[in-house]
């Protein structure tokens, strides 16, 4: 079965890692939000690219969710000796992957052409791609504040001033990855990962042609919830679609999606909430969605392929 992945952060890259346990990985094609990108110490760094790739690598850091097993920090060290920034941590193996992206792209090579030779890098059999090559940029408006970058949001201030709007800079101008194009058009099973809708899924159907293609697909496409009994397992989530007016639960996450997808994964400590997610339009599937590990993680893939 060909598997196309609406992806981004740490449950998309769990989802991903029991994907490739239960198909060909050459049959799937995951494309990232790349809206978190930021450029540091003059370096271009794509979070969500990066966890995929270190998740579905056996590389990546358990206890965080992102970033290398086993870094060490004596870059960050030096920055901090100096006065640099240091908010936005970096490990030393990390950066090596981050010096050879902007390296490529100096060199006139697409983000594309980069995420694939990084991928090849790490011997991983799947396809990810960039849901751009050009830039778009997640922007929260915050309180007190204005408008601010993502990351200075989500890791500067650990998410914890309330947001008043999101905006996607540079969404409108920027041209969809014919690769996302081809695979959305072309999978026999579409997926929108257990990633938050706000700030990582929806910054990739605001690429103009994405949310269309996606559209088109939805009697085949399945989402799963990224809420888990009114609460997220990982980031801000849950208290992003309350500040945003949206209803932070099941249900909420069903209106969302409905126009997107036929079905919705939710979870066992969801059951109750089958019947309000289905008059929302979206059939209601229920099943374990908490993916403690690989086996959890293919057991949920079953499901989803299913």
């Amino acid at each position: 079965m060909t598997v196309a992945v609406v992806a981004g952060g740490v449950g998309a890259a769990r989802l991903l890692g029991g994907l490739v346990q239960v198909v060909e990985p050459a049959s799937i094609t995951a494309l990232v939000n790349t809206g978190d990108d930021v450029e540091l110490h003059g370096l271009h760094i794509s979070p969500d690219l990066d966890t995929i790739t270190y998740t579905l690598a056996g590389a990546v850091n358990p206890e965080t969710g992102w970033g290398l097993v086993g870094e060490t920090w004596q870059a960050m060290d030096a920055l901090g000796r100096y006065g640099g920034v240091t908010w936005f941590n970096l490990g030393d193996r990390d950066l090596g992957t981050h010096l050879y992206r902007t390296q490529r792209l100096r060199e006139g090579a697409t983000l594309t052409e980069v995420t694939a030779e990084i991928v090849t890098g790490w011997e991983l059999g799947l396809h990810l791609v960039p849901m751009s090559d050009d830039s778009v940029r997640t922007m929260i408006t915050v309180v007190d504040e204005g408008e601010i970058g993502f990351q200075d949001y989500f890791v500067r201030r650990h998410h914890d001033v309330a947001a008043t709007a999101i905006r996607f800079a540079g969404a409108e101008a920027a041209r969809p990855s014919p690769t996302a194009l081809a695979a959305l058009a072309d999978a026999e099973r579409v997926v929108i990962a257990p990633s938050n809708p706000l700030v990582s899924i929806a910054p990739v159907l605001a690429v103009p042609g994405l949310r269309e293609a996606v559209e088109a697909r939805r009697e085949d496409c399945v989402a799963v919830s990224p809420i888990i009994a009114g609460t997220t397992v990982k980031g801000p989530a849950d208290r992003l679609l309350t500040e945003l007016g949206h209803d932070a639960s099941v249900v909420g996450v069903a209106r969302l999606y409905a126009p997107l997808a036929a079905r919705l994964v939710i979870d066992e400590a969801d059951a109750e909430l089958a019947d309000a997610v289905t008059t929302e339009g979206i059939e209601a599937v229920v099943a374990p969605t908490m993916m403690y590990g690989p086996p959890e993680a293919a057991a949920l893939a079953r499901v989803v392929l299913s």
